[in-house]
């Protein structure tokens, strides 16, 4: 019996989309069709590849209004937000526009008697395991540079998923990039390990849990193919004595909750000044008040269904422990909370980093707030974690928060704002988070290797 992916609608539990995974027989021969295919896509000239992924952003665009619903019924994003084309086109043109200029030649002499020079070589095969949250914008965060660079990419998209691979190879080939060259697959777990370990791709891009990073890593152990992983996050938010208390709410409230609180970035502690603690609560409050969770498909709905119900079971765990032990929940139960995928989001007070809630990635619309009585105190508790992706400090002090941010153990620092990704800066975490270099130059850096040539004319 062929086994199958079955994405599971969080909507109604029905199930959506439903793909039979490669053989490893099948798999081996996607794997050699990229590899034969990469030399002639790396010979076309770079301003070629280039084109040619603008086309494939254009193509993308021509149908946000399906993404919108797909999403929906695939993760539970309302499709009030739209779909995720704007941070798609916005990551995937600044990777083209900064390209020549990343890649060019680092010429160090160019004389009568030498030319010596380092230039950027793409990798080969690039396979990029992509993630449900943000299932657009993840994947072409790698897939992008990639194809731009003169790599083959070979995509797998999470089971929760599945679709958007599809659309992405239709929009692909609609702008003429070649089938060899993106190809969407539908892989299990031990077939991913096997062509891992069997060298089958020259790097590998991953965006997913701590667990799954080191499935990874377990897989490529000994054949020194590089693995890039994106792993998971306990982002914290800093609100200072002097911030703008109602931008501070709205800012870091919105990183807490947005997408259901599935955000790799997404904030899941917030510290804040004694003086503005119980300002800060009282409007957190009031504004989780205002939320509409339903359905996704409903114009109204501002907060869908978790993706799936085991994610939402491990949240409300979170919750209820952290209860157990002495927090206070906020947010009284929603209407539309049916103990499943539909989930209320929650505030905490009166926690303490001995709660997983506050020390766990959660991963849902739940977030833990503390009162610091200053900054090195804040310091400490948001350095207090096995993940290091992003924090945000909310103040009126650059000064102070650029010297804050400098102390902390993490892969950006915002002030005064949170949860973006900015594609001309460096996504990059610490610990428990990973290691990769995605986006910016160094993303392409990350996506090519060195290549030194010492050329002696006399």
């Amino acid at each position: 019996m062929t086994k199958t992916l079955k994405c599971i609608s969080p909507i109604d539990g029905s199930t959506y989309l439903e793909r039979p995974v490669l053989s490893r027989t099948d798999a081996d021969t996607v794997v050699s069709a990229a590899r034969v295919a990469q030399p002639e896509w790396a010979a076309r000239p770079m301003a070629d590849r280039i084109a040619l992924v603008r086309a494939a952003v254009a193509e993308v665009g021509k149908k946000t209004d399906r993404m919108a619903l797909e999403l929906a019924h695939q993760m539970g994003r309302p499709v009030r937000y739209g779909g995720e084309f704007g941070g798609f086109e916005e990551r995937a043109l600044h990777m083209a526009g900064i390209a020549e200029a990343a890649l060019a030649p680092l010429i160090i002499e160019d004389s009568d008697q030498f030319l010596r020079k380092i230039e950027r070589e793409p990798h080969g095969v690039v396979f990029v395991v992509a993630p449900w949250n943000y299932p657009y914008m993840t994947a072409i965060n790698t897939v992008a540079p990639a194809l731009i660079a003169g790599n083959t990419v070979i995509l797998k998209h999470a089971t929760q998923t599945l679709q958007v691979g599809e659309r992405l190879a239709e929009a692909f080939y609609a702008a003429g990039i070649p089938r060899d060259v993106f190809q969407n697959v539908f892989l299990d777990h031990d077939t991913t390990s096997a062509l891992i370990a069997a060298r089958s791709f020259d790097f590998v891009n991953f965006t997913g849990s701590v667990g799954g990073g080191k499935a990874m890593e377990r897989a490529a152990a000994g054949t020194f193919t590089p693995v890039s992983t994106e792993l998971g996050g306990k982002d914290p938010g800093y609100v200072r004595s002097d911030a703008d208390l109602d931008a501070a709410v709205d800012g870091l409230m919105d990183g807490a909750m947005f997408n259901s609180g599935q955000c790799c970035c997404g904030i899941e502690r917030i510290y804040v000044h004694e003086s503005l603690f119980d300002a800060y609560v009282e409007k957190a409050v009031a504004l989780v008040n205002t939320y509409v969770l339903g359905n996704p498909l409903e114009a109204k709905t501002t907060i869908g269904p978790m993706a799936n119900v085991r994610f939402a079971t491990e949240v409300r765990a979170q919750i209820d422990e952290a209860v157990a032990d002495g927090a206070t929940a906020h947010i009284a139960k929603f209407k539309a909370d049916d103990g499943a995928a539909y989930l209320t989001p929650q505030i905490l007070t009166n926690v303490t980093h001995e709660m997983r809630v506050m020390r766990d990635e959660s991963f849902g619309p739940v977030v833990g707030i503390m009162s610091v009585k200053d900054d090195e105190e804040a310091t400490l508790l948001m350095n207090d974690s096995m993940f290091g992706l992003t924090a945000a400090i909310y103040t009126q002090d650059a000064d102070a928060a650029e010297a804050i941010a400098k102390r902390l153990q993490t892969g950006t620092v915002f002030m005064n704002r949170c949860d973006y990704l900015d594609p001309a800066l460096c996504w990059t975490g610490c610990k428990d988070t990973g290691r990769g270099a995605g986006l910016s130059v160094l993303g392409f850096q990350a996506l090519t290797r060195p290549k030194s040539y010492h050329l002696k004319k006399v």
